[in-house]
């Protein structure tokens, strides 16, 4: 098994097990944060099991049907992500206004304060581990679950100082109040998630820097006289590299000019070895980067 399938269901078993601690607890405190944060466990565990379909989706090799594979399923887990953080808190704030309105106290403080306690222990070590896991694969569905896990730790972390203020001061508002700050942070944190899976589906380029190393690796080579066209793009685990590649020999042979081909796509993938490189060269004996090719297509 690879280390973002075990990671989602890391994340998954943990959704489940937090939602079951503070759904009891919220349910005997009657505390709104507790009952908020357990709704969120609720929707993590939904979201890192949809997570885990969408991975192993994404990493089905490519068919007649999908010849470039399904890595932008995980572009998909990221949007339903968003949403659904963004619904959480819309949800949350609204009953955090209610709570506020009836006024409502909680009981049995402790024992909200013992279990945000454990939430809070949990889902840093969730947090850590999940961060471990995308710097080491650059999975855009391991990014949105540790993102969504950070605001989960700063969201827990709040509950958490409320329910203390109101053990030791009786101000139960700050309990709603605490559900409105977070019910907006939930909601503007959110769209960092959105964000990747809008640039992902737009096909966005290869870093600057990637791209500069690029065209370094091109004219590096002494055959080389100059590149047009060069485009690039990234989805999931794939990069792709398109380009025409000018000789200075309009004479050298094919295996020739292959062969320095080779040598320039080995240079590109040593860029980044975690990932799978498609590139595509067209090898050009003379520059027609000028050339009009609806013209040139009616001359052949």
């Amino acid at each position: 098994m690879n280390s973002e399938k075990t990671a989602v269901k890391v994340s998954s078993s943990v959704a489940f097990i937090l939602l079951s601690i503070k759904i009891i607890i919220g349910i005997i405190t009657g505390s709104i944060a507790v009952l908020s944060s357990a709704i969120d466990s609720l929707l993590d565990l939904f979201v890192s099991l949809f997570n885990l379909i969408a991975i192993k989706n994404a990493q089905k090799p490519a068919d007649e049907n999908f010849n470039y594979g399904r890595g932008k399923m995980e572009g998909l887990a990221s949007f339903l992500e968003w949403f659904i953080i963004t619904i959480s808190g819309l949800f949350i704030m609204y009953e955090s206004i209610m709570k506020i309105i009836s006024g409502e106290k909680i009981g049995f403080i402790w024992p909200a304060i013992y279990v945000m306690i454990f939430s809070v222990f949990m889902t840093f070590f969730l947090v850590t581990y999940l961060h471990k896991i995308y710097k080491k694969t650059g999975n855009i569905v391991i990014e949105a679950d540790s993102f969504h896990y950070r605001t989960d730790l700063y969201t827990n972390s709040w509950i958490l100082l409320s329910l203390v203020v109101i053990k030791y001061t009786g101000f139960y508002v700050i309990d709603g109040i605490v559900g409105i700050i977070i019910a907006f942070y939930i909601i503007f944190s959110a769209f960092h998630i959105l964000k990747k899976w809008f640039l992902m589906i737009l096909d966005i380029a290869l870093s600057k820097q990637q791209v500069e190393k690029i065209k370094e690796f091109i004219l590096s080579q002494k055959e080389i006289a100059d590149y047009h066209f060069l485009r690039t793009r990234q989805a999931a685990k794939i990069n792709f590299v398109q380009g025409h590649l000018v000789f200075k020999d309009p004479d050298i042979t094919l295996i020739q000019a292959h062969d320095i081909s080779d040598i320039i796509e080995c240079k590109i993938a040593s860029l980044d070895t975690e990932k799978e490189w498609l590139i595509d060269f067209h090898l050009d004996p003379y520059d027609d980067k000028d050339v009009d090719k609806n013209e040139k297509c009616k001359l052949l």
